[in-house]
């Protein structure tokens, strides 16, 4: 844990949030300041401030990650359901400063619901 990092604190419950989901890795929860209708966030409880400090010993939690984020958005009612269905949506990690990363801790946003947004 980062004593500085806001995202830490969200894990250890010392900020809250709106959560969505939680297991021993990793939690879930509403971004503050949504870029879309549906704009959740998947972060590790274990900090890593970027995705490129990702090594081998994260492969399991990366996969964690990105398979969760079809269940969370289908939960928010934007999951995809096939190429004729209306729904759909994106996943984004932001990395560095050059890639719009903010808050330096990995996560991945999940964002969808009705266009037009423009994802950050």
């Amino acid at each position: 844990m980062n004593g500085s990092c806001i995202f830490c604190k969200i894990v250890d419950g010392s900020i809250p949030s709106k959560q969505v989901y939680e297991d021993t890795e990793m939690i879930a929860f509403h971004d503050i300041h949504p870029a879309a209708p549906v704009h959740l966030l998947i972060v590790p409880k274990v900090h890593i401030d970027t995705l490129a400090e990702c090594e081998t010993q994260h492969h399991g939690l990366l996969g964690k990650m990105l398979a969760l984020a079809p269940r969370l958005a289908r939960e928010a009612g934007v999951g995809y359901e096939g190429r004729e269905a209306p729904g759909g949506f994106k996943t984004m990690i932001n990395t560095g400063p050059g890639g719009g990363q903010e808050v330096y801790h990995l996560h991945v946003h999940v964002l969808g619901g009705p266009r037009p947004w423009a994802p950050r």
